[in-house]
């Protein structure tokens, strides 16, 4: 999909207008212009070639592996800087354990939330203000964007990542590499490949075809990799039976042969066993490059302590070295840090624009699910808050947990909105619920890297709603979580629910003015929330008799034995498999409710006949039919009517959020190129579009495309 951008929608404000708009806008968007190093490839690989015939084979094997966990080894008589790499997506984790440490960072809205927004240009910003607290905080590569493509909810890292679509993905992944890296500041694609779920992740020995890693698996990675993103990591999990970190199919082969990354490759920490086949490999750094007691079972299996001994005993050429070595210092010489420090404590005055860019991004991201004539909430209404979280903010944990600073509670936010009219109160009594107009239930779960999360809610929660419902049937449940739970035994009993995900440190501020209304909720789901997990795509992604586990002394658990898990659903992830399988899910990918109402209308097309060496240019009408100033989502999906393949029963191909006064109308100009309607061949290993009908969806949700028309495909 091409886009081109003509226009700036302003943020979202829900302010009536008082007179109609007669003027028809076309709206049109740009690509994302790529980033570009300070020093060129070229340039910078020249002059590390004449550093690397200066240097003797220790020096050389010094650079290959990480230092004191967190850092790789510069070389002070050339100005090549120690580079200090840290964690992750949602901002600066700060490591207590280290010196010089920022004081403090802002605890951003999960990745998740952001990808919710359905607004790649808030990526932008988001990561930008990021690259400035990295700069800040002398960090010179982030450990971010994460994007592996989200096939289980369980999966306890999901709200590191930007949910189950590909095309939404990368379309997210190339505004954050693009906004990090222009603040000199190096982003770092994670994880590749195929880790989708955390339990006994290291054990983990992911089946996969050719064809679905291609169309699911690595698109967003080939988004970020044009974008000019600088390195990449490689994941815990095995690909089609080795280490992904060691393997020469994932790393030469895929990463660097067929996606065309140039940049420098690194391992997660700790997830390499054989040091001959990582150097051999196409890897070039392995982190943290030195063992943990945790680890010691497997003993000295690391990159630079092996390195010699392999090279003497020629398992392992010169020329391997050479190659890691040289990828580790033209990273550096390409954004410039031989010549500039990494730090600049000027940036740490835009603390305060981040905070406004991590609230605009809760507004968008938030989203509304249900609203039975509850929301929003005027303020003489008598409002009972009680539940989880309503005291201590959410997040997710492990290492993209930020801590933040400014923290803005539920109870802080709430009280701030609607004052007096508010009470909290942790176990209500039956009259305190029947007293109240609105009952607002807080939930959620606390997820976290290293092990993977229950789909199902607690007993008691559940009993917890249901009965706070049947006392007051005007209820209303926040979900603070990372990914989709389990809400069937409750939904259709309450009044309203929304889906605030991790909000970020000040977000809850958004939340309450979403249940006020003086901010008209526009999120959208960017994944697909399941009425029960046996009707997920992955559902029987655990071993049998599998112990779920929470903790750190399982994940590393190296003597677990090896568990084979085979994507048999291929390409039929997320909404692809609920609607080719035909199952309803509880809320749809792309969904989701805001105070307005908007009309869909006018689809057309430039040509009903698309072939190989031109583009279709699709256009129709958005108009907001409410008294309400609001933004709705435009989602094009493209339905392949007769293929020699299993294809989903429609693909998302296109998308773009637009803001709308009341009966205001704008036009939607998106153009399709055969690429859009391509699957891979595996018999030709190339991108195929087959002759034919196709089919044009468009709407605001993907069980929702009130919109459509077709046209053939051919190739002259």
């Amino acid at each position: 999909m091409k886009f081109i951008t003509s226009l700036l929608l302003s943020s979202l404000l829900i302010l009536s207008c008082s007179e109609k708009n007669k003027e028809m806008i076309t709206i049109k968007e740009e690509p994302v212009k790529p980033f570009s190093p300070p020093v060129s490839y070229e340039v910078a690989s020249k002059k590390a070639d004449e550093i690397l015939t200066q240097l003797t084979i220790e020096e050389k094997i010094n650079l290959i592996g990480g230092h004191n966990w967190f850092f790789i080894e510069g070389i002070d008589k050339f100005g090549i800087p120690k580079l200090y790499l840290s964690d992750a997506t949602q901002g600066v984790h700060i490591r207590k354990e280290l010196s010089g440490q920022l004081e403090k960072s802002t605890a951003f809205p999960c990745p998740i939330l952001l990808a919710s927004t359905w607004n790649p240009e808030i990526a932008q910003s988001y990561a930008t203000s990021i690259g400035e607290e990295c700069r800040a905080g002398d960090i010179a590569v982030l450990l971010g964007p994460g994007m592996n493509i989200y096939r289980v909810s369980k999966n306890g890292r999901n709200f590191e990542y930007f949910g189950e679509d590909p095309y939404l993905t990368s379309r997210f992944i190339e505004n954050y590499v693009v906004g990090i890296q222009n603040t000199g500041t190096i982003a770092t694609l994670k994880h590749f490949l195929a880790n989708n779920h955390e339990f006994h992740r290291r054990k983990t020995n992911v089946i996969i075809d050719e064809r679905t890693i291609h169309e699911i698996y690595t698109p967003a990675f080939k988004a970020g990799i044009d974008a000019g993103a600088m390195t990449v990591m490689t994941s815990y999990n095995k690909v089609n039976g080795e280490w992904a970190g060691q393997s020469n199919y994932v790393i030469t082969d895929l990463l660097k042969g067929e996606l065309g990354f140039k940049g420098m490759v690194m391992t997660d920490w700790w997830s390499v066993w054989d040091p001959q086949k990582t150097i051999t490999s196409g890897m070039d750094l392995e982190m943290p490059g030195e063992t943990n007691e945790g680890f010691a079972v497997n003993g000295d299996v690391y990159v630079r302590s092996n390195a010699k001994k392999l090279l003497d005993e020629g398992k392992v050429s010169e020329q391997d070295i050479n190659r890691m070595a040289k990828n580790v210092i033209t990273l550096s010489l390409a954004m410039g840090l031989d010549k500039r420090p990494v730090k600049d404590e000027n940036y740490l005055a835009k603390f305060p624009e981040h905070e406004k860019v991590a609230l605009k991004t809760a507004k968008e991201g938030i989203v509304l699910l249900k609203n039975e004539h509850i929301l929003p909430i005027s303020k003489d209404k008598k409002i009972l808050l009680t539940g989880e979280f309503v005291e201590t903010l959410a997040r997710g944990g492990g290492s993209a947990e930020v801590e933040g600073y400014n923290i803005v509670s539920m109870l802080n936010a709430f009280k701030t909105e609607f004052g007096d009219k508010l009470t909290f109160s942790k176990t209500p009594s039956n009259e305190e619920i029947k007293n109240a107009d609105v009952v607002l239930i807080s939930i959620g779960t606390l997820d976290n890297e290293g092990w993977d999360k229950s789909f199902e809610l607690p007993k008691e929660t559940n009993e917890m709603i249901l009965s706070i419902a049947s006392k007051n049937p005007n209820t209303v449940v926040i979900v603070n979580s990372g990914s989709g739970i389990e809400m069937t035994p409750w939904n259709s009993k309450v009044a309203g629910v929304i889906n605030s995900w991790y909000v970020g440190q000040n977000g809850n501020i958004a939340l309450a003015e979403i249940v006020s209304g003086k901010t008209n909720p526009s999120g959208k789901l960017p994944i697909s929330i399941e009425k029960q997990f046996s009707d997920s795509p992955g559902a029987n992604y655990l071993p049998e008799n599998a112990v779920m586990y929470s903790g750190w002394l399982e994940d590393g658990n190296m003597e677990y034995p090896q568990i084979d898990v085979t994507y048999s659903e291929g390409v039929l992830v997320g909404y692809r498999w609920y609607e080719t399988k035909k199952i309803e899910p509880l809320y749809a990918f792309g969904f989701g409710l805001s105070y307005s109402t908007f009309e869909f209308s006018n689809l057309k097309l430039s040509t009903n006949k698309l072939t190989e060496n031109n583009t279709l240019k699709v256009t129709f009408q958005i108009t907001n039919t409410s008294n309400i100033e609001g933004a709705e989502v435009a989602q094009l999906y493209v339905q392949d009517l007769e293929s020699s393949v299993i294809r989903p029963l429609k693909e998302l191909k296109g998308f773009k959020k637009v803001q709308l006064k009341r009966d205001e109308s704008v036009l939607i100009e998106m153009e399709l190129t055969p690429k859009d309607l391509s699957f891979y061949d595996v018999n030709s290993k190339s991108w195929k579009a087959e002759t034919g009908v196709f089919n044009i969806l468009v709407g605001n949700a993907s069980n929702n495309t009130p919109l459509k028309t077709s046209f053939t495909y051919s190739e002259k």
